[in-house]
């Protein structure tokens, strides 16, 4: 006997649910404690970042440097990202709502797009000062520049090391670590700049080497903003190939004859979630087909949510109920 079900009705329902439910809430069990931990590190190097700003920003002033302007417009944009980051991922432990039925988890992917985006507006404007200053040089005090410069190296390692434990495959989490990584660096070029300019007196070094991290920070910028934006357009992870799952479905389970319609694409990085349509051998059970094919794509490519829509050629696709076309023939 055949029968018909769409494929978000009952029948579905009911012979899915005990394996969807089960990958799906493990996923999201293991998101939220890395989400716990990476919101108490970000909120941790907020903090050190916050307070070292303001120095950095009456110290850059001071001394005259361009390299420490830079870095404290840097910083200003860090403090920024840091505390998006950390807002980010605490709505993102909310649960999903009738409205967001996947949660606020994308709220991360969010701002890890701004703040790459503000990573280019950041180096655009460290390009602009450097090429001025190259044109009206400024007197710069490279002894305060030293010291300002090495103590703002010592805070941004303390905020690196507390970041660099968190989950580096969390493209909010990375884009924090980025920023502050620019930051590091643009302190290494100050300490540079200034020990050249207090030896040999030479203040064009200074914005010289400021738009060497500016390209740092550009290319930073680029992979966080394209990352992000992939994920926002629903790209396929890059770790998944839409043509590696049909041939390993077909291949590997007797229970399907061919696999097609196949769209990946992530929540976040951490959440894949994959659609299919397959078409099952001749005596194979619907359920079975189910069940067969989410345990695979579970171990196989570690996706934990997963829609199955089972097809076959004698099933009447959109029948009079009003159903949108998807079917499962038992």
């Amino acid at each position: 006997m055949m029968k018909a079900e769409t494929n978000q009705g009952h029948h579905l329902h009911e012979s899915t649910g005990e394996h969807a439910g089960h990958s799906h809430g493990h996923g999201h069990g293991h998101s939220h404690s890395h989400g716990v931990t990476n919101q108490k590190r970000i909120g941790w190097a907020f903090v050190i970042i916050f307070v070292f700003m303001f120095i950095e920003v009456i110290g850059g002033l001071w001394s005259g440097s361009l390299a420490l302007l830079a870095d404290a417009g840097h910083m200003v944009s860090d403090a920024a990202a840091l505390g998006l980051s950390w807002v980010a991922l605490r709505l993102g432990q909310r649960p999903a709502t009738d409205r967001l039925t996947y949660g606020y988890r994308r709220f991360e992917i969010l701002a890890a797009f701004v703040n790459g985006c503000t990573l280019f507006l950041i180096a655009g404007w460290i390009v602009y000062e450097a090429v001025r200053r190259l044109f009206e040089p400024v007197a710069v005090l490279g002894g305060a520049m030293l010291v300002i410069a090495l103590a703002g190296l010592l805070a941004n390692v303390v905020a690196f090391l507390v970041l660099n434990g968190g989950d580096r495959t969390n493209l909010n989490m990375r884009s924090a670590w980025l920023h502050v990584l620019g930051d590091m660096l643009g302190f290494v070029v100050a300490l540079v700049a200034a020990g050249i300019i207090m030896a040999t007196g030479w203040t064009p070094i200074d914005p010289i080497l400021s738009m060497v991290v500016a390209l740092l920070i550009l290319k930073s910028a680029w992979g966080i903003v394209k990352s992000s934006a992939h994920v926002l357009l629903e790209g396929a992870p890059d770790n998944i190939d839409l043509a590696q799952i049909k041939s390993d479905l077909e291949a590997s389970l007797p229970e399907v004859e061919e696999a097609h319609h196949i769209h990946v694409w992530s929540i976040t990085p951490e959440q894949t979630l994959v659609t299919l349509h397959v078409r099952p051998a001749p005596a194979a059970r619907a359920p079975d087909v189910i069940a067969a094919v989410q345990q695979r794509l579970r171990e196989r490519f570690q996706v934990g949510h997963t829609t199955v829509q089972v097809e076959t050629e004698s099933c009447e696709v959109g029948a009079e109920s009003g159903s949108t076309g998807n079917a499962a023939c038992v």
